[in-house]
Parts: structure tokens; C-alpha cells; sequence
């Protein structure tokens, strides 16, 4: 079973039963932000957080053992994303990726922020003209070495 087949079945065994992410989050003790990533096939579980979601989804073992393998990182199909939300991403990276970096650069220095060690918190934010996507991510400061 390669990896791309168990985030399949873990997506389908997810509806089947009726849980959504945060509950499998709560069940092995991680943010909904990462457990999600894992489960999407972008983080590597434990063993023991692998045998807890293997029994929630009713996994087969060889799916399990997946769960634990380092994943090759990036599951975007394209460089350019054609999903509309994702795509939004990428759009915001283009129009305001430069402001990032200059602000960031002026705060901190010539260096980079860590997608390594990272966290991120998603939360609905309910406005009278609509609710709003609010996410906060929260990455180290690398900064570049002189050898």
C-alpha cells in the first residue's frame, strides 16, 4: 500500500465514520493543524499515534506502518494550484511574498522562517458580513551563517 493509498483511505474511512478532524487530533494528543498534515500523508506518527488512528479508521496494518514512514513533503499535483481555495494561498504568497520577506528581513535579519519548527492555529472568526478565516502561523527564525 504506498502512501497516497492510505491518505485516500484515511479520507474515506474519516467520512464513513463520521469524525472530523480535531476528533482524531484529540485522539493522539496533537493540534488539528498537524494531525491533519499527518493524516493528509505530510507528518510522520508514532507508533503509537498510528495504532490509535489505525483503530479509529478500522486501518489495515500495512496502512498503519505508512503512517510511520517519513513522507515525501509537498502534495501539491501542480507548481501553479488549480483548487480555488489553495490557488488563494499561492495568490497571496505572489501579491504579498516580497512584503513578508522585506518585513521580516528588516525585523530579524537576513534568514528565513522555519516550516520545520512550526505551528499554526486555524479558527473561525464570525463577522456580521460574513464569517472570516483567521490563521496564525508561528514559524522559528533561521538566520543565514557566514563559513
Amino acid at each position: 500500500m504506498t502512501r497516497n493509498e492510505v491518505t485516500e483511505l484515511v479520507i474515506l474511512q474519516k467520512l464513513r465514520k463520521q469524525l472530523t478532524w480535531p476528533q482524531l487530533a484529540e485522539a493522539i494528543g496533537q493540534s488539528k493543524e498537524w494531525t491533519t498534515a499527518a493524516l493528509l500523508g505530510q507528518m510522520t506518527l508514532t507508533a503509537e499515534q498510528a495504532a490509535k488512528i489505525g483503530d479509529l479508521l478500522e486501518l489495515p496494518a500495512d496502512a498503519v506502518e505508512q503512517l510511520q514512514v517519513v513522507p515525501y513533503k509537498g502534495s501539491l499535483p501542480t507548481s501553479v494550484p488549480t483548487d480555488p481555495l489553495i490557488y488563494r494561498f499561492y495568490e497571496l504568497v505572489s501579491v504579498y511574498g516580497t512584503t513578508f520577506k522585506a518585513l521580516i528581513h528588516e525585523e530579524f535579519g537576513d534568514g528565513i522562517m522555519s516550516a520545520i519548527d512550526f505551528s499554526m492555529d486555524l479558527q473561525r472568526e464570525p463577522d456580521p458580513k460574513g464569517d472570516r478565516v483567521k490563521i496564525v502561523m508561528s514559524g522559528k527564525f533561521l538566520p543565514y551563517k557566514s563559513y
